[in-house]
């Protein structure tokens, strides 16, 4: 893995958060390839949860202030850094006092979604690209986990398409069981992403309203795929059948890092 260029996404991401199998995985995996010597680029958003002061995230002036627009609105992008304890690893966070200050995840006191974890999920898609386009970092492979970085493959493929930096890109999705929890669809999610001139013919999986959509939209829209999760659902598992693209099987966290070194190098690049 000398060398090659590793962008990993994660809606969850310990220390930040609370473990779970989306973040132990979204920390082991880029700790194990900057190990074998692959240069390393983590994001996740920047909950209101995570305490900046015990994990030491400070601002970055030159990568913060540009504005995305997110149905219609001016939204402020804020990057903070933080490093990795005991690795020498950067995280970036995508915040916004909007979407991101809240002291909660994805859902609130009562465990009701956000009624705006789409936006905030669009938003998090578009502060990832645009903060690697300043840092003109061109990624070998790009590597999501969990659904709230879902969106990714879709705007890489549709929204950004003619942007050079991405052109060799390959973009892996990791797929997990998420029990439908943080997720959600349906015509209002559709319509806030054909405001970004992505057409409707991209979006059928939102259609359906339940929470394997997210997933199923970055499958589609991905180069290749990890079953991150040991059981997934009949739905993301057919999607995942019906794809011409490479596959990876299971492994646990205990012993997925020649599995996965092999899959990048052999299978995705």
């Amino acid at each position: 893995m000398k060398d090659k260029r590793i962008l990993y996404i994660s809606s969850e991401l310990t220390p930040y958060l609370p473990e779970t199998e989306v973040s132990k995985m979204a920390f082991e995996v880029p700790k194990e390839m900057h190990h074998q010597g692959a240069q390393i680029r983590m994001f996740m958003p920047r909950f209101g949860v995570i305490n900046e002061r015990r994990h030491q995230l400070h601002e970055v002036i030159r990568l913060s202030g540009m504005n995305l627009i997110i149905n219609d609105m001016d939204m402020p992008l804020i990057i903070k850094v933080a490093s990795l304890p005991k690795e020498r690893m950067q995280v970036y966070f995508i915040d916004n006092d909007e979407y991101f200050r809240r002291k909660a995840v994805f859902t609130d006191e009562e465990g009701n979604l956000f009624a705006d974890n789409d936006e905030r999920a669009i938003f998090f898609a578009k502060g990832v690209i645009e903060t690697v386009k300043k840092l003109n970092w061109a990624p070998d492979i790009i590597h999501i986990h969990g659904w709230m970085a879902s969106l990714l493959p879709l705007y890489l493929r549709e929204y950004y398409k003619n942007d050079p930096l991405f052109a060799d890109s390959k973009i892996v999705t990791s797929a997990f069981n998420y029990h439908t929890s943080g997720v959600l669809s349906g015509q209002k999610l559709i319509d806030k992403i054909m405001f970004d001139q992505i057409g409707n013919d991209k979006l059928g999986s939102f259609a359906d309203g339940n929470g394997d959509s997210f997933v199923k939209i970055a499958i589609e829209n991905s180069d290749a795929v990890i079953r991150g999760s040991e059981e997934l659902s009949d739905e993301v598992s057919s999607v995942i059948d019906k794809l011409d693209i490479p596959v990876l099987d299971y492994y646990p966290i205990e012993g997925f890092t020649e599995a996965y070194s092999d899959f990048y190098l052999n299978k995705v690049l």
